[in-house]
C-alpha cells in the first residue's frame, strides 16, 4: 500500500533534493509539501500546501504515514535569537505534532551536529531542545539527522560554509562538511528501513546511508 507523506522545508538546501526523491518514489502515493508561498514545485506527485506556520491548525491534512522536516534558518537570516528559535524549534515541533495527530508513525528531522539541550551555545541548545520536544511527542519511530556544516548551492552567500569546505580535507570525519543532497539521500534511505525508537544519525552514518541510494 502506498504511503502518504508530509515534507516541510521543501525549498531549502536539503528539502528541495528530498522533495524530488519522494515525488518520484513509488512508495509514496501522495507527497504534501508545506510552503509559505507558491514555488512551482511540480515534481511527480508533489502537492504544494500553502501554509502560515503561525496557524498550522487551520490546514486540513489527510492521514499521514511519514513526516520529513528539513526546516531551518540562521540567526543572521532570522534577525534575532527569538525569531531563530521560532523557526527551528517552535515550527518544527508544531509540524511534528500536527503530523502525529494525523497518524504519522515515523518522523525524520534535520537537526545539527552538537545538538544538546544543556549546551551553552545558543544554536546547539535550541537544536537539543527541539530534539527533546520531538521525543516527547511519542512517535513510534524518530530519526534525528545531525549533519556537520552543510554545503551546496544556496541563493545566499555563507562565508562559514565556504571556509569549512576549503578545510574539509583537514578535519576529522565527523566534522567534515557534508552536501545537502547527501543528507536528503540519507533521509530517503532511512525512511525505507525498518526500525522503532529514536535513532541519532551523524555525518559519517549519513554518508553511508547516502551511498546506498542510486542518485
Amino acid at each position: 500500500m502506498q504511503q502518504t507523506t508530509l515534507i516541510a522545508g521543501a525549498t531549502g538546501l536539503i528539502g528541495r533534493h528530498l522533495a524530488k526523491l519522494l515525488a518520484h518514489d513509488p512508495t509514496y502515493g501522495q507527497v504534501h509539501a508545506l510552503v509559505r508561498r507558491p514555488t512551482g514545485l511540480t515534481e511527480g506527485k508533489l502537492v504544494e500546501m500553502l501554509v502560515d506556520y503561525e496557524q498550522l491548525d487551520a490546514i486540513t491534512l489527510p492521514r499521514i504515514d511519514t513526516v520529513f522536516c528539513a526546516l531551518g534558518t540562521t540567526i543572521k537570516t532570522a534577525g534575532t535569537q527569538a525569531a531563530f528559535r521560532r523557526v527551528d524549534l517552535d515550527y518544527v515541533l508544531a509540524i511534528a505534532r500536527l503530523a502525529r495527530e494525523r497518524g504519522a508513525q515515523h518522523c525524520l528531522v534535520v537537526s545539527s551536529l552538537g545538538a544538546n539541550a544543556g549546551s551553552r551555545v545558543f544554536y546547539n541548545r535550541v537544536k537539543g531542545e527541539m530534539e527533546a520536544g520531538l521525543q516527547a511527542l511519542g512517535y513510534p519511530r524518530l530519526s534525528l539527522f545531525r549533519p556537520s556544516v552543510l554545503i551546496g548551492e544556496r541563493p545566499e552567500f555563507r562565508l562559514g560554509e565556504k571556509i569549512a569546505a576549503s578545510l574539509g580535507g583537514l578535519l576529522p570525519s565527523r566534522l567534515k562538511p557534508i552536501a545537502g543532497a547527501d543528507v536528503a539521500l540519507a533521509m530517503h534511505a532511512c525512511a525505507k528501513q525498518l526500525g522503532t525508537g529514536v535513532r541519532i544519525i551523524e555525518s559519517a552514518e549519513i554518508r553511508q546511508l547516502a551511498r546506498q541510494q542510486p542518485g
